[in-house]
């Protein structure tokens, strides 16, 4: 029993209680850069134990009725079979080729970072759009089944994205609330870690004693996350864990046998930090629209 962890487990779980990511996009690279953990055994295991996190967490969200069911239930439909492919894919094809692997889930956790500094800094408009409810006609279910497909797939390969991507699109795509991209995202999110974990699983690529130290943070963790969604202004955090992700992108890329010079892995994300802080306080405040909460959640 490893108390750092335990204290991953903790931070990992206080952010997706607070944000709905941080399962894949961060658990994953700690253990691999940290603990020395084999990529494929990382995957698989950070899988299952997300998958009973987020649990505890759609539950605790769907009390609050911040969970959009529909939404959730078409995405599902694409993300379980997407996911299992994926799973698939790493056992037949990639399981014995760890730069590839590697590389595959450093560039998901670039297409993250990137894409959620872009959010925080450039979307703003986005806001004035937001919605607490989707209308789900037919191209709208065709519509999220494909994305679920698609997203599912890469979780499946990687472990990363039940959180950040999911939540994305939960943004861009179906322009919900922060607060409902949140519950959504996590509740969906453990819809497909199950699947997805269940097949890890079956391939060997779980070790119960990491999953059982990790737990021992998360499960509190996402707790005190749930209970503090209501504090925590997006603003700050939102470019907080985009910089985050890119440095582990970094990180993960280092290992992958990729030669960067090792300040890059802490600078890059420092010098984006700084400069989406000067961005910020270069614009002019706008105010939310009407049916946005006073107190904006960073949901991914």
């Amino acid at each position: 029993m490893d108390p750092v962890v335990i204290v991953f487990g903790l931070g990992v779980g206080i952010l997706i209680g607070m944000t709905g990511i941080g399962g894949g996009s961060l658990m994953t690279p700690l253990l691999i850069l940290f603990a020395g953990i084999h990529p494929t055994v990382a995957i698989g295991t950070d899988l299952a134990y997300g998958a009973i996190t987020k649990t505890l967490g759609g539950w605790r969200h769907l009390r609050k009725g911040t969970v959009d069911l529909g939404v959730s239930k078409w995405l599902a439909f694409g993300s379980v079979p997407g996911s299992i492919l994926g799973v698939v894919v790493l056992e037949l094809w990639l399981k014995h080729s760890p730069s590839v692997l590697l590389t595959g889930v450093a560039i998901a956790l670039l297409v993250v970072s990137v894409s959620m500094l872009f959010r925080a800094l450039f979307l703003r408009a986005a806001i004035e759009r937001e919605r607490h409810s989707v209308f789900l006609d037919r191209a709208t279910r065709v519509q999220a089944v494909g994305l679920g497909a698609v997203l599912g797939f890469l979780l499946g390969l990687t472990s990363v994205g039940s959180g950040a991507l999911i939540g994305l699109a939960l943004i861009l795509v179906f322009r919900l609330t922060p607060h409902r991209v949140v519950g959504t995202d996590v509740f969906h999110a453990a819809i497909v870690l199950w699947a997805a974990g269940l097949a890890q699983l079956v391939a060997g690529n779980v070790d119960f004693a990491l999953m059982g130290t990790i737990l021992l943070g998360s499960l509190p963790g996402v707790l005190i996350g749930t209970a503090l969604i209501d504090k925590i202004p997006a603003v700050v955090l939102r470019p907080a864990l985009g910089c985050v992700l890119l440095g582990s992108s970094l990180g993960v890329l280092t290992k992958a046998g990729v030669d960067l010079p090792t300040w890059t892995i802490v600078g890059v994300p420092c010098i984006v930090g700084a400069a989406a802080a000067l961005i910020h306080r270069a614009r002019p405040v706008v105010s939310p629209s009407p049916d946005v909460s006073k107190t904006e959640v960073a949901p991914a």
